[in-house]
């Protein structure tokens, strides 16, 4: 416990030194590109905001309650859907992991694809890297995938695809790219076709419709009848 406690409070102090150190210019520029991918991706940039901001607070967290055993855990978040995966050594860790994704407030899915087991070398997770990497170009290079609405996580040759598609072809055709990679053991999808937006003048409601009479003369002249009221 007191371990957990010390690595708390050490990983409050380095966020808080970094607020105030000149070192942390870089995490700043990185902001702010980061905010120029959520504007042009399919989603605003208050949702890019706010799942980047899930994903490092459900990893801080994780670093908090085991800085080893869930140091090889990666959380990916997109349109309030989390995404972990890596490896745990047991499975009480794994259950433990999904346990504390489930407390963050914003998310609204948790998928849980971690491993039990040893923990990477370095030539596996480069293996891992280059899967990702050729995987980004392909779909980039792709006229039928717009790539940069796909997010892409690779750990042991597990390839976990999260974003959005416009189209069910379009998610289709992405797993399709990715599954072709040399090294690429299974594919798996979290991907959702957006919803296009409902245009204004289809959320108005409508006017009502009137309902209209007969009208005839009385016996002394008089109209009868009208629309109703």
């Amino acid at each position: 416990m007191l371990c957990h406690m010390r690595t708390a409070f050490l990983t409050l102090a380095a966020l808080a030194a970094c607020g105030a150190a000149s070192g942390c210019m870089t995490a700043a520029i990185g902001t702010a590109a980061s905010v120029g991918v959520y504007a042009a991706q399919d989603r605003t940039i208050g949702q890019g905001i706010d799942d980047a901001n899930a994903s490092n607070q459900v990893k801080l967290r994780l670093l908090a309650a085991d800085r080893v055993a869930f140091a090889e855990v990666d959380v990916e978040v997109a349109n309030g859907n989390l995404l972990l995966s890596g490896a745990t050594p047991t499975a009480e860790h794994r259950a433990a992991a999904e346990t504390i994704a489930r407390s963050f407030g914003t998310i609204d899915n948790v998928f849980n694809e971690i491993f039990v087991g040893p923990r990477s070398g370095v030539m596996r997770s480069a293996q891992d890297e280059m899967i990702t990497a050729q995987i980004r170009a392909r779909l980039t290079a792709s006229p039928a995938v717009r790539a940069i609405n796909v997010n892409i996580e690779t750990f042991h040759g597990n390839v976990y695809l999260m974003g959005t598609a416009r189209t069910e072809h379009e998610l289709q055709r992405a797993a399709e790219i990715a599954s072709v990679v040399g090294g690429v053991r299974r594919v798996v999808s979290f991907m959702q076709v957006r919803q296009p937006p409902t245009p204004y003048y289809a959320a108005a409601p409508s006017p009502p419709t009137p309902d209209y009479r007969a009208v005839q003369p009385d016996a002394d002249g008089q109209m009868l009848g009208g629309s109703s009221q």
